[in-house]
């Protein structure tokens, strides 16, 4: 056994060994455990510092999930545009392909907080590969779960040969929360592995300084090391990382290990993460930390993935028609969809 998957199988799963571990009330824990499930791996878990920390709020869970109604499970309408299951096609030229429905931790905010760690995926991979082999449009295929690092070296170069067999398939990404979690999934295999299959790049997800610990720094040099372009999709966090000065440090962080900011999103509408949820007027306030007071390189993108799967839209401080909390935004239709701002 590999010593990921030693992490992986000393990963804390039951809501018992948090109570033990840290003293809190283990019945409320129970009650959230049983409807979305629990797991952080002995790295993660050795970043909390206390309970409640912005470590602590990314992986533990907490009741008021429960109590979010008001979102919807699927707000990306990703089952409506899933032409067969587990591939998902929202744009033109370039599909989702979900390989994976585990990740080495459950992260309390997930997008898929519906399906990740839910049992089996419906997911059928010969169909979804064949529907791209017969759909020349698409260029740009991205691997996504649960976390496709999770899959074996044999199943990851399986899936990664098969597309690269069709012609039209120009480039692959892998979006992956390993290089944070389970840094140690990076191995040098790992790394020949996936140079075998360039142009590929790769998004991974860090959402505090905390979280740059050396041994992540490690696992991102060894995929940059093998050619691998890196960058990174923050998702904004209350209580997580909703300040400039957080924020900042860890876009600049990113770069020092050679990890390019890409993203910061705007939370989507899921159901059971309203708890997380900022107003849209913080994330600008954010990006004016930003902008001018930081390398360029340090600037990514704020963006609103808008409900119903009509595609990620990106925010400045002076675009976009306040009405009330309702933003109006233009998509790349030309499609005005107005965006009720619950934060």
């Amino acid at each position: 056994m590999d010593a990921w998957q030693k992490q992986l199988a000393a990963a804390i799963t039951e809501p018992g060994e948090i109570s033990a571990r840290f003293g809190v009330d283990v019945e409320p824990l129970r009650e959230v455990v049983a409807r979305y499930p629990l797991r952080i791996t002995p790295h993660y878990l050795s970043l909390i510092e206390a309970p409640g920390d912005p470590i602590w709020r990314q992986c533990i869970p907490d009741p008021q999930e429960l109590s979010d109604h008001r979102q919807a499970p699927d707000p990306l309408n990703e089952e409506g545009l899933s032409p067969v299951p587990g591939l998902i096609h929202r744009y033109p030229d370039r599909v989702v392909l979900l390989v994976s429905n585990a990740c080495a931790v459950y992260c309390r905010f997930c997008m898929r907080k519906r399906q990740v760690g839910c049992g089996s995926r419906n997911t059928n991979r010969a169909a979804a590969l064949d529907y791209i082999a017969k759909t020349p449009a698409i260029r740009d295929v991205i691997l996504s779960g649960g976390d496709p690092l999770l899959l074996s070296d044999d199943e990851l170069a399986d899936i990664l040969s098969r597309l690269r067999t069709i012609p039209h398939v120009e480039m692959i990404r892998i979006g992956s929360r390993v290089p944070v979690t389970l840094p140690s999934r990076i191995t040098s295999r790992l790394c020949r592995l996936l140079k075998r299959f360039h142009p590929l790049y790769l998004n991974t997800h860090f959402n505090h300084p905390r979280e740059l610990t050396p041994h992540a720094a490690a696992a991102c040099g060894r995929l940059a090391d093998a050619g691998i372009p890196l960058g990174n999709q923050t998702v904004l966090l209350k209580g997580v990382n909703d300040d400039p000065a957080v924020m900042k440090r860890l876009m600049q962080g990113l770069l020092a290990i050679r990890v390019r900011p890409y993203y910061i999103h705007q939370l989507d509408l899921v159901r059971g993460t309203g708890h997380f949820r900022t107003g849209v007027r913080r994330g600008l306030e954010i990006m004016e930390g930003l902008r001018g007071y930081t390398s360029g390189l340090a600037t990514p993108y704020y963006v609103i993935d808008l409900p119903g799967g009509k595609g990620k839209v990106p925010l400045l401080p002076d675009n976009g028609e306040w009405r009330g909390n309702r933003l109006l935004l233009r998509n790349y239709h030309g499609e005005c969809i107005e965006y009720e701002d619950l934060g």
